[in-house]
């Protein structure tokens, strides 16, 4: 069975940008949950806790989403000439 490839490398750079449907919702879901914590962060008495730690969870989470459901992430400056 084909792996499907939820993010792809990027053109230009190192990392990965959204490829299907999956990875869309994915990050749609991240976006939706940081601004969240963002939009809380107003009435927090210890930002830390409150705003660092579960922004940076969700990174972390995120970035071995990315890992295990896409390409090989390498630095690369264009496409290949052929």
């Amino acid at each position: 069975m084909k792996r499907t490839i939820w993010f792809k490398r990027k053109t230009y750079g190192w990392g990965w940008t959204p490829a299907t449907w999956h990875g869309w919702t994915i990050l749609g879901i991240y976006t939706g949950a940081v601004l969240a914590i963002a939009f809380d962060a107003e009435r927090s008495t210890d930002p830390m806790m409150q705003v660092f730690v579960p922004i940076t969870a969700l990174t972390m989470f995120l970035l071995v989403v990315t890992y295990l459901t896409g390409e090989k992430p390498r630095w690369q400056w264009g496409k290949k000439d052929e």
